[in-house]
């Protein structure tokens, strides 16, 4: 069997080569990724040697990308841009174009399996005190950009599957996704430059604000990578909702931080992340905080069941890794998420404009 996986280079995506890699069904594994990464990868990401994987560059906005398919039993399509949050057109066009052409190829291509990578943040808005199943709408939440492009993407999908009745579809749609590798990169993405590795120390943080709706799921990101090994191995079709227990909410925060709960309004804190966020000062935007506010839990009985997927890590455990990652700068050594990606002293990051451009 023969994998092309697009945004080879990331967080899931890494962790999705390293699953396929050791799976004997898979022969061989094509990384696209928009920069090759250096020599250190094949260790990472082939841990075992077993030679599968071979990279390509490419750009899911304007690569051709049906020679690359070609010939490939299975595409998984994990390429996604977080940012610029200030230029929502440049992630539209990598997101949602850069999709739409993922599909048209594979489509031109004749693969036989399609995998994508879609999020809790392409559901409607939901309940907090219960799980959602799969068919619960996938609308997104009209404030986010990145929950506007997971949802369109989700009616492209629907678009192609209406049209390629021969081809497999599977849709993932992980909770947040975490390991300590992951650290440098989600701290760049999301926190900036300025967040001090020391700060998330136990008792660093001495509060956790303690607000309606602050209750998410968590996931190791070997664990995602397990989840779309099994999608791809295996003759699932539909949706599959992946997240680890325990819902991690302010107590659960609190205790992995061994910091205290304190009941803040949500406008209060939202206030403070939109200036920060309109001053350039970090680069996640007030409408993600409006999402993780707004997103169901999900019941993730179906990939148990279907999948056969067990997650090898708490939702604490996947967090715990993460703020270590935090502390030391944990990285890997691909272009997304090698420590040094910001500069020397995270002068790259300062240089660029926070969350102003790629």
């Amino acid at each position: 069997m023969r994998v092309v996986v697009t945004g080879a280079t990331g967080n899931i995506g890494t962790s999705t080569l390293r699953e396929l890699a050791g799976d004997p069904a898979v022969t061989a594994i094509t990384g696209l990724a928009r920069r090759r990464p250096g020599p250190g990868a094949d260790q990472e990401t082939d841990p075992g040697g077993t030679g599968k994987i071979e990279w390509a560059e490419a750009d899911v906005t304007d690569s051709d990308l049906v020679p690359l398919l070609r010939g490939a039993d299975v595409v998984v399509h994990l390429a996604w841009l977080f940012q610029p949050t200030h230029r929502p057109a440049v992630t539209w066009d990598a997101n949602v174009v850069g999709s739409s052409r993922v599909f048209d190829a594979a489509a031109e291509a004749g693969v036989g399996a399609l995998v994508y990578s879609s999020s809790v943040g392409a559901y409607s808005p939901g309940p907090k005190d219960r799980a959602v199943d799969e068919s619960w709408p996938t609308h997104g939440w009209a404030g986010a950009a990145y929950s506007r492009e997971k949802a369109y993407v989700e009616r492209l999908l629907d678009a192609f599957e209406a049209g390629n009745p021969e081809c497999r579809v599977v849709r993932i749609r992980p909770g947040f996704i975490f390991e300590r590798q992951s650290a440098s990169e989600q701290r760049r993405l999301f926190a900036g430059p300025l967040l001090p590795g020391r700060l998330v120390r136990p008792g660093g943080i001495p509060v956790v604000p303690d607000m309606p709706g602050l209750r998410m799921q968590f996931l190791h990101s070997a664990d995602a990578g397990q989840a779309f090994r099994l999608a791809v191995t295996g003759g699932a079709r539909g949706a599959f909702n992946i997240a680890a227990d325990p819902v991690m909410d302010a107590a659960e925060l609190a205790d992995v931080l061994g910091a205290r709960t304190v009941r803040v309004p949500q406008r209060g804190v939202r206030a403070a992340l939109a200036a920060a966020w309109g001053l350039h000062l970090v680069p996640a935007s007030p409408g993600l905080f409006d999402l993780a506010m707004e997103i169901p839990i999900m019941d993730t009985a179906r990939a148990r069941s279907e999948l056969g997927w067990t997650p090898r890590h708490t939702a604490r455990e996947a967090f715990s890794e993460f703020l270590e990652g935090l502390r030391t700068g944990a990285g890997r050594a691909t272009p997304p998420l090698a420590p040094g990606t910001g500069g020397p002293a995270r002068a790259r990051e300062f240089a660029t404009g926070i969350g102003r451009r790629p």
